[in-house]
């Protein structure tokens, strides 16, 4: 029997968390990312914002002139990771083989599922009943043979349907379809297989092997059997991650080394508040500047001792930061911090470890208070400036890896 694998995403899902407890929302162009006066790109569009042309990462200014009726919200990156959390606890009542993709997506391997739900696809459709039901919410599901062929059905389904295609007529699936529904193929690798004269999946299918390596490389011998439906990968469980980085994007480029201390600061706490929720410490801290000329830079500095103490992570950062702030007069536009060489926490602390020892007690407890009334409920002296940018709320952009 051949495997089959089931790839589910939920539709427009920012915005569809968004207009569970705002009705009004409902068949406008919505448009999640914050206020287009400000700087900053697109997290989510609805439908109805994506018919003038609107997609994520695109930057708010631009889906303003495009949909100038559009309502922008900033949204909850923490609501949205909850809600995410209860849908892949769902996912787990019907298969353990799950491979998160994002926040809102996943594969299942559903090989032999077909004895407890009668068929594959009718255990698709109470996925999306139990979707509807306990996070009234849709989502759009794609079943295949393999992870390629079930992303692109999944993307056919939309919104709020269900795709399967039967084993052995992948490829026939795929060859009428445009090349740029073919995950992979971004602008760039679209317009140079348009340059060839290929325009769909079909003609791309049939292209010989090693006919685009001049062009794409290795890549392209991988593409033409993506346009096969041929993809031997496995789903496969998240692996740990190896790293836990924050990073902002200032609403404007500036200098001024209170205002980039106070948002260090804050990261360092988000970088923090993770490693303890993953129960680590962390060796190497590593920090990042992007300039307004959009030269980007990383300085990283090795510890004596591992840490998850925010005060350790921010000092050390700031040494890091300071040294090279002085070397570009150029305005910030980005700063980050990350931590790598993560390790498990283990050992006894000396007598002459005690200012460490009331560091954990100290964060812990602010943890707890985080965790129950939302991260800015406590505030550090140099974060509370961070208000005047961000008065709805603390928030940063955070990547586990």
């Amino acid at each position: 029997m051949s495997g089959r694998i089931m790839h589910i995403d939920l539709d427009a899902f920012f915005v569809s968390v968004e207009r569970r407890n705002r009705p009004d929302l409902d068949g406008k162009p919505v448009v999640v990312g914050g206020n287009p006066d400000r700087r900053g790109v697109v997290a989510a569009a609805s439908y109805e914002a994506r018919k003038f042309g609107i997609r994520s990462g695109m930057p708010l200014k631009t889906a303003v002139r495009l949909c100038p009726k559009a309502i922008f919200i900033s949204g909850s990156h923490q609501k949205y990771r909850e809600v995410s959390r209860q849908f892949f606890a769902l996912l787990g009542n019907y298969s353990p083989f799950i491979e998160p993709v994002s926040i809102d997506e996943a594969y299942l391997d559903v090989t032999g599922f077909e004895s407890i739900h009668g068929s594959i696809a009718q255990m698709g459709e109470k996925i999306r009943r139990s979707v509807r039901e306990q996070l009234d919410l849709t989502a759009s599901i794609g079943i295949a043979g393999s992870k390629t062929v079930a992303k692109v059905a999944s993307e056919k389904a939309k919104p709020d349907g269900l795709l399967e295609v039967p084993a052995g007529e992948e490829a026939g699936f795929l060859a009428p379809l445009e090349i740029n529904c073919l995950p992979g193929i971004g602008t760039k690798t679209e317009s140079i297989l348009k340059k060839l004269g290929v325009t769909s999946l079909g003609r791309l299918a049939k292209m010989p092997p090693g006919s685009l390596r001049l062009s794409l490389g290795s890549y392209g011998d991988m593409l033409i059997r993506s346009a096969s439906g041929i993809d031997e990968r496995k789903v496969e469980p998240p692996a740990e991650a190896k790293s836990i980085s924050r990073e902002n994007t200032f609403t404007q480029d500036t200098r001024d080394s209170s205002t980039m201390q106070s948002m260090l600061a804050y990261l360092s706490e988000r970088v923090g508040a993770d490693l303890r929720k993953r129960n680590k410490y962390a060796r190497c801290i590593t920090i990042k500047l992007r300039f307004n000329d959009f030269n980007t830079l990383t300085r990283s500095q090795t510890m004596s001792q591992p840490s998850d103490a925010d005060q350790v992570i921010f000092s050390t950062g700031l040494k890091l930061f300071l040294k090279e702030l002085a070397k570009n007069p150029l305005p910030v536009r980005l700063i980050g911090i990350g931590v790598t060489g993560l390790t498990e926490k283990g050992g006894q602390l000396s007598m002459l470890e005690q200012d460490t020892l009331r560091m954990e007690k100290l964060n812990r407890a602010v943890d707890r208070i985080r965790v129950k009334y939302g991260f800015g409920s406590i505030q550090t002296g140099r974060t509370l400036r961070l208000e005047e940018i961000f008065p709805a709320g603390l928030k940063s952009k955070d990547s586990s890896r």
